[in-house]
C-alpha cells in the first residue's frame, strides 16, 4: 500500500501533461490571431487602392487640344490605377469592380475574399467589400 501512497503524492511529469494539454490550444489561438490580422492587412490595401483611384479620378491631365484644357482619366485608367496600388495578403483574392458612373459621381469598389484556416479546423469564408464615391467635374 505504501507504493500507491507514494505514487499519489508524486508530481513528477505534471508539467509535461499540462504542456501537452495547453500547447495545441495556445498554438491554434496564436495562428488564429495571425489569420485575422491578414484581414486587417487586406482592408488597409483596399483602402489605399481606393484612395489612389479616387485621387486619380479627380486629376486634371493637361490637354492643349481641348477647350477646357483638361482631360479626365477614363474609367479603365482609374481601374488600372487601383489594381496597381492594391496590396495585401496572398491567401485570398481581390476583385476590382468596374467604375460606376453617375451624375458628376463615380463609385469605386474593391472586394476581397478569403477562406479562413485555423490550423486544426477550417473557418468560414470572409468577404470584405469597400467602396468610395468620388465627385468629379465634367
Amino acid at each position: 500500500m505504501t507504493f500507491f501512497k507514494r505514487l499519489g503524492k508524486n508530481e513528477d511529469g505534471a508539467a509535461v501533461v499540462e504542456l501537452a494539454i495547453s500547447l495545441p490550444v495556445l498554438v491554434t489561438l496564436i495562428y488564429g490571431i495571425f489569420e485575422c490580422s491578414q484581414l486587417y492587412e487586406a482592408n488597409a490595401g483596399m483602402q489605399h487602392a481606393l484612395g489612389e483611384g479616387a485621387r486619380y479620378a479627380t486629376l486634371c491631365i493637361p490637354d492643349t487640344s481641348s477647350t477646357t484644357g483638361c482631360d479626365t482619366p477614363t474609367d479603365a485608367n482609374i481601374k488600372a490605377r487601383e489594381n496597381a496600388k492594391l496590396f495585401g495578403p496572398y491567401g485570398g483574392s481581390f476583385t476590382v469592380s468596374d467604375v460606376v458612373d453617375g451624375t458628376n459621381l463615380k463609385t469605386l469598389t474593391i472586394t476581397y475574399t478569403r477562406s479562413m484556416n485555423f490550423l486544426l479546423f477550417a473557418g468560414p469564408t470572409i468577404t470584405l467589400t469597400r467602396s468610395k464615391q468620388v465627385y468629379t467635374v465634367t
